[in-house]
């Protein structure tokens, strides 16, 4: 690993982790020796980051030069926080790390005043059990609709009958009861909605259906809206 990637993992680490942190768990975390961390942390203080501590006390990022200061109200403060609590709450262990790394890395770029009113907002989220499965891996899904691959899924419908499907996945929509998977099934040759689940098995098939994502989403998405107003037309009359 080249320097300078690893003192841009030394700030990430220093971001994320509850200060002060200790010399030995920051070596631990980057994993340099001690002597190479004392360096790393002189280099990055050289550089300009406000690194608050000493050896034997432990060390605490105050500002960080690889992020421009950002301006937030303390509204936009509580937007922020109640934001990546709801997301820490789905039970997506992918999406709960990344929120973590979002708040310390917006955190590192407030003024003390703006950062202590981000980490201690008073806009909290309980969830006595996580919205979603945790055990439920949306990171095979995510990756083939930014990818724009299909997919080969076995799928187990309501009544309990499973089927083959290859898809398109669009979008992962997210609800109070379930992960569901926007798609353009090939078996129907239309637009349907999966469940995540009730997928039992995924199979990348290596089929790319760049650059096709988008527009079929903006389709689906506008025959959703469609569907709405009509049972909107429908309720009122």
């Amino acid at each position: 690993m080249s320097r300078s990637a690893r003192l841009l993992q030394l700030l990430h680490a220093m971001r994320t982790l509850h200060g002060p942190i200790t010399a030995a768990r920051l070596a631990e975390e980057t994993g340099v020796s001690l002597r190479s961390l004392y360096r790393d942390i002189d280099a990055l203080r050289s550089a300009g980051a406000r690194i608050e501590g000493e050896r034997g006390y432990g060390y605490r990022l105050v500002e960080d030069p690889v992020l421009p200061p950002q301006m937030f109200d303390r509204d936009e403060i509580e937007v922020l926080a109640l934001s990546l609590a709801e997301v820490r709450a789905w039970g997506d262990p992918a999406l709960a790390r990344a929120a973590d790394s979002v708040l310390a890395k917006i955190a590192a770029t407030l003024p003390d005043l703006r950062e202590r009113q981000l980490l201690h907002a008073i806009a909290q989220v309980f969830r006595p059990e996580p919205r979603y499965a945790a055990t439920l891996d949306l990171a095979p899904l995510r990756t083939a609709c930014w990818q724009e691959e299909a997919l080969d899924i076995c799928y187990v419908d309501g009544d309990g009958a499973g089927s083959d499907r290859t898809i398109l996945p669009l979008a992962l929509f997210y609800t109070d009861m379930c992960v569901t998977v926007l798609s353009w099934c090939c078996l129907r040759e239309d637009f349907r909605m999966f469940r995540a689940d009730r997928i039992v098995e995924i199979r990348p098939n290596g089929a790319s259906f760049r650059p096709r994502r988008v527009p079929l989403l903006r389709d689906y998405l506008a025959h959703l809206q469609a569907q709405r107003g009509a049972r909107t037309i429908a309720t009122e009359t």
